[in-house]
This record gives C-alpha cells, sequence and structure tokens, in this order.
C-alpha cells in the first residue's frame, strides 16, 4: 500500500514576472497548502524564468527528487510561452492536435467577437505522451503526464483556472492513482508574547516522545508570538486526532498562558474581543506612535461595536493634552515618551469615552526622532481599569517604523488579554511598573 507520508512533490512556477516582481506568486502559496493538506511533503518551490532550457531542466531535475511535480504558467499561445515545447522536448515527443480544445478556444474566440489567429492552434497541442486537462475556463488546457511511479502537472498560471484544475482534474487523478490516503488533521494554536526560541527550548521542552513519522509539529513565527501547527494522520478524523490529542495536551499543559485561540485565522484581536465581550466590559485606545492600529485591529472583527466605545490618535502633544487630560508638566519634565504619560492617556481615554478599560501607546517608532536616552523603538504601553489595574509597560524594539508600530499593537492587545484572564505575567516578560 502506497504510504502518503513518504511521497515528495515539487511546485514549478513558471514566469519573467514572478521574478521581477511584477506578479506575487500566490499560486505556490496555494498550491503548498493544498499538497500539505492532503498529505504531501513540499520539499522545493520552484520560481523560474520562461526560458526553453530552464523549464527543461527543472522539470527534469524535480522528476528525479520527487513523486509529483506541478507546474503553472507558460501555457500561452505566445512566443515567451515555453512550457510545452519544453516539457515535449524534455520527453522526446511530438503533439497532437486536441479536438474538443480546438473547439473550444474557437467558441470562446467567437463569443467574444475576436479574430481567431493562427498562433491560437497551439492551445489544442498537445505533448503525445501527455493527457488533456480540459479547462473550461480558459483557452490553456492543463496537461497530465503519467510517468510510472512519477507524475506531473502542467497547469496554466491564471489561479482561478489552476485552482479549478487542481480541484476537478488534478485531485481525481491522485486519488485514483494512490486511493484514498486517510485523514490528515492539522490544528492551529495561536501564541502571542512568546519568541520561538523560548517557546521551544524553556517553556515546551523535549517532545520527542510525542513526535514521529506520524505525528508532527512546526513552529511558525510571526511578529506577535508563534502559530504552533500540529499535524497527524489516520484512518479517519477519530484516528488522526487519537494520535494527536497527547501532543495537543502537553502543549496546553506547558504553555496554556501563552496560547489565546486556536484556528489558522484565529486572531489576537478576536479573542480580546470574546474576553470583553464575555465580561461585559468595553475598551478604550489613546493612540499616539500606532496611529491607529489597535482600535482598527478591534474593530475588523464583526460584532465589535459591543464592546469598543472608540479610541483617540494623540500624534500631537496638543491632543495629549486637550483631548486626553495628559498634564503639560507631566510632557515637559517627562516628555510625551515615558511611563507617566502612557498612564495618563490610558486613564484619560477611558474616563473621556466612558469605558472600563484604557490602552495606550506613545513611543519612538522611526527611523528618526531618538536619543540615547530613548532610542528608536522605544515603547511605553498603558494600561488602565477602573478601580482593579493601573499601570504601564516598556518596550524596546527594532529600528523598522512599521515593524514597531504592529509589534507594538500586538503587545498592547497581549497585554489586555493576559489581564481579562487573570495571568500575571507580561508580554516578553515586560515588568509591570504601577502608577
Amino acid at each position: 500500500m502506497w504510504n502518503l507520508l513518504t511521497m515528495k512533490a515539487e511546485i514549478i512556477s513558471i514566469g519573467n514576472e514572478l521574478l521581477n516582481g511584477d506578479t506575487v506568486n500566490t499560486n505556490a502559496a496555494w498550491l503548498g497548502e493544498f499538497l500539505t493538506g492532503i498529505g504531501f511533503e513540499v520539499v522545493r518551490i520552484h520560481t523560474i524564468s520562461d526560458g526553453h532550457n530552464v523549464i527543461a531542466k527543472t522539470v527534469d531535475t524535480a522528476l528525479n527528487e520527487s513523486d509529483l511535480v506541478i507546474s503553472t504558467g507558460g501555457l500561452g499561445p505566445t512566443h515567451d510561452d515555453m512550457t510545452k515545447k519544453a516539457v515535449a522536448d524534455l520527453f522526446g515527443v511530438g503533439y497532437k492536435r486536441d479536438q474538443q480544445v480546438l473547439a473550444h478556444v474557437q467558441a470562446m474566440f467567437e463569443k467574444r467577437n475576436i479574430p481567431f489567429s493562427k498562433s491560437n492552434y497551439a492551445q489544442a497541442e498537445i505533448p503525445e505522451n501527455g493527457e488533456t486537462l480540459f479547462n473550461k475556463w480558459g483557452t490553456a488546457p492543463g496537461i497530465w503526464f503519467d510517468l510510472e511511479d512519477k507524475h506531473l502537472a502542467v497547469l496554466p498560471g491564471v489561479p482561478y483556472e489552476m485552482k479549478h484544475l487542481i480541484k476537478e482534474k488534478v485531485a481525481p487523478k491522485l486519488r485514483e492513482h494512490y486511493g484514498e490516503v486517510g485523514f490528515l488533521y492539522s490544528k492551529y494554536l495561536k501564541t502571542a508574547g512568546v519568541g520561538e526560541s523560548i517557546l521551544s527550548d524553556e517553556i515546551l521542552g523535549d517532545l520527542s516522545l510525542y513526535l514521529n513519522e506520524e505525528v508532527k509539529l512546526a513552529f511558525l513565527p510571526n511578529l506577535g508570538g508563534v502559530t504552533l501547527r500540529l499535524m497527524a494522520r489516520g484512518q479517519d478524523k477519530e484516528a488522526a486526532w487519537s494520535k494527536l490529542k497527547p501532543l495537543h495536551d502537553v502543549i496546553y499543559e506547558k504553555a496554556a498562558p501563552f496560547i489565546f485561540g486556536e484556528g489558522k485565522h484565529c486572531s489576537i484581536s478576536e479573542a480580546v474581543g470574546d474576553l470583553l465581550r464575555e465580561q461585559e466590559l468595553r475598551i478604550a485606545t489613546a493612540e499616539s506612535c500606532t496611529g491607529g492600529l489597535i482600535a482598527s485591529s478591534i474593530t475588523d472583527i464583526a460584532g465589535s461595536s459591543d464592546y469598543m466605545k472608540g479610541g483617540i490618535v494623540s500624534y500631537a502633544d496638543s491632543v495629549k493634552l486637550y483631548q486626553l487630560g495628559v498634564l503639560s508638566d507631566t510632557l515637559e519634565s517627562e516628555g510625551a515618551v515615558s511611563k507617566k504619560v502612557a498612564l495618563q492617556m490610558a486613564k484619560g481615554v477611558a474616563e473621556k469615552l466612558d469605558a472600563d478599560i484604557g490602552i495606550s501607546t506613545t513611543g519612538v517608532a522611526g527611523p528618526g526622532g531618538g536619543s540615547e536616552e530613548k532610542p528608536v523603538g522605544t515603547v511605553w504601553i498603558g494600561f488602565y481599569q477602573k478601580e482593579k489595574q493601573y499601570f504601564a509597560v516598556k518596550a524596546f524594539f527594532t529600528k523598522d517604523r512599521l515593524m514597531n508600530k504592529e509589534r507594538s499593537k500586538m503587545v498592547a492587545l497581549e497585554m489586555v488579554r493576559r489581564v481579562l484572564k487573570g495571568i500575571n505575567t507580561m508580554p516578553y516578560d515586560l515588568k509591570k511598573e504601577r502608577a
């Protein structure tokens, strides 16, 4: 019986436009997710030019090293669409004309009232050892090559055409050849406020007892934390979950305070919103260096009007003074980027907008404006909750302005989540400095 765990796949994205930045290669990401989802190990993704020789060489190398190769792009009728010729030459075969494809292309041109030129006949020319994957959504068909124990799918580069062909033509071919491969169970655990190395080495430690050829764990770091991808295969969903559950449970046992949600698209804003709604609390934001990112992130979630009162972008000191009630003496003695200003901003916005919680940011986003005492990347984040907590934390980020803004937003939201969950530690072990 074929063992999916040993099957390797490669993706070849063809087109000069992908290399020079004119087009973003979304096809490769989508294909990688699709192939991983059905259990293939994607070992390489190639992005190459439209040249005949480089296409032939890349396809040849990929077929020598992997079980399944999927290429996209280079199937048009113009002189720079070289994929079919490169593949036919690689296999040493000629072409056959597919009359169904030809009739389809001619009908599309007639429907659009476009003259059918001689070059368009090339769309119906298929390498002799290939099988047509009829493309009802466009003029370029896909081509399937059954090479004994290897397979090659040559597909158009237009994303929606490629996706339809994968779902309706290639996927059935894979099932036909390999049979039903069981169930691949994937679970994503989202963490915040901790780096990859600390999460792996100090918090989770050695998990080898729970990992094997059928149970995998991947660390996917991002600006705000780390996503843990847990994967297991079984005959069905229940069997796969039974293999995955011990790993899942031990991760929660060790890292629960850092996990804010499950699911690939779960966000920290959604997690914070759920807690605010459950506790019937309303929040307001006062943002200087983040420029409204926190408020924007909160209101990205449908139904956020249940808990979001509003926000003030207090970029100028005058707004801090007259809208948030920051004391002029504090600004003069401490400067805008300071603990006291962050605290007064958080309290001021909560009181002004009649919210239960106020969160604030003030910092040096960069690239200019820093000093020896307050270098670029210095950020104070304030938190105020009526009659409960009133503190600020000081963070140091990088010299990249946009990254500093994004990280400040993530830390601020994770601070709110931890307070509402009753977790005493702050993100990245930042220290609470109380009012």
